[in-house]
């Protein structure tokens, strides 16, 4: 496995969520699907303006939502300080992000402030709670948006990985259900970073990285579900269960069943949620990017097109999808459209030499 695979592959994982986000910043919102059609067509293929009165309606094509600038805040400190550094991330926001918000939704960079950094705003703007005290219960994807980085970064570390995410995620959402599933989300993307796919194997590799300890969630079945012999109490620290574990290979089995098919494949969104919430998000982006797994540019179009919260899963979908296919695997013409692609890119391939260097050092056991 060379360094530069493995950089091109974290890379991809990157700019693919930034793609994603990029995407969704028209066609954001739109949960009736006709009224999806009249505003863009038929079929979205590429950034767009968002419509007059809708979200982020000052932005132009190929601009980032709130998302976005977080994930490129995350990916500016992982860089800078080689590694995930929280007191720095803090700092970072308190300097970058907070004093742009006024606690309204429609406001703030990306033209829109989700639930979970309006209540972390204002505890810590508002009632001037520490870091630690700032964490809210939305159950929503914007944990993942950012942490998808300290992922990538950790791919070939997953217990620096799971706490990593772990930590920063309750920084705004402290619901364990959310926080579980996030860091699923990160264990799953980090396996791609290494080079493996999205398919039914892959769960089983997860669940071996949790009985060894490496990812903190509490198991007592065998691979095979066997009935366990005996009970162990969950130990300090680890989560209620592995299902967040189970679920990716699950839905990738689906996505390649010829005898479970979602036509189009946009479809997912109705199938699996139109909604915000994490537990509609990650199916369809598990989906998606298991039934593309080497064509990016389907996957992330068939997230964007199923309308309602599609900026998030394409967001999702991409950072998988661009793991699997590489910085070398996306269209040129996605790379092209994207505000500040040039400046992104070479943040992403900083962060992929980073994980390159983890990896080698993993290999010879340092």
């Amino acid at each position: 496995m060379s360094d530069a695979a493995i950089q091109d592959r974290a890379a991809g994982s990157i700019m693919g969520a930034f793609i994603g986000d990029a995407l969704g910043l028209g066609p954001h919102w739109y949960y009736d699907l006709a009224v999806l059609r009249r505003d863009y067509g038929d079929w979205i293929t590429t950034y767009t303006d968002p419509k007059p009165g809708r979200y982020h309606s000052d932005l132009k094509a190929g601009k980032l939502s709130q998302n976005g600038i977080l994930l490129r805040l995350m990916l500016a400190s992982l860089v800078a300080r080689g590694g995930y550094d929280e007191a720095d991330f803090c700092r970072r926001m308190d300097q970058e992000i907070f004093p742009l918000l006024n606690g309204m939704p429609v406001n703030g960079p990306g033209g829109y402030t989700q639930q979970s950094i309006r209540d972390a705003w204002r505890k810590r703007v508002q009632q001037n709670l520490p870091w630690g005290q700032t964490g809210g219960q939305a159950d929503t994807t914007e944990g993942i948006a950012r942490t998808l980085a300290l992922a990538v970064r950790y791919a070939f570390q997953p217990e620096e990985l799971a706490a990593a995410i772990s930590s920063n995620t309750r920084l705004t959402q402290i619901d364990d259900t959310v926080v579980t599933l996030t860091v699923a989300y990160g264990a799953v993307l980090g396996l791609l970073v290494q080079g493996h796919k999205l398919n039914r194997s892959l769960s089983g590799k997860l669940m071996r990285l949790s009985r060894a300890g490496k990812l903190p969630f509490h198991t007592i079945t065998h691979t095979d579900l066997q009935p366990p012999q005996a009970d162990y109490p969950r130990k300090s620290g680890h989560f209620a269960s592995p299902d967040a574990l189970l679920t990716p290979s699950y839905v990738a089995a689906a996505a390649v069943d010829p005898d479970i098919r979602i036509e189009p494949a946009w479809k997912v969104s109705i199938v699996y949620g139109m909604t915000c919430a994490i537990y509609h998000q990650l199916p369809a982006a598990y989906h998606l990017s298991a039934r593309f797994p080497d064509d990016f540019e389907s996957a992330v179009l068939h997230a964007i097109n199923g309308g309602g919260e599609n900026q998030a899963r394409a967001m999702l979908t991409g950072a998988l999808v661009g793991a699997q296919v590489g910085l070398s695997g996306i269209p040129p013409r996605f790379l092209d459209g994207l505000d500040e692609s040039e400046t992104l890119q070479r943040s992403a391939m900083d962060l992929g030499a980073k994980v390159g260097a983890a990896a080698a050092a993993s290999s010879a056991g340092v």
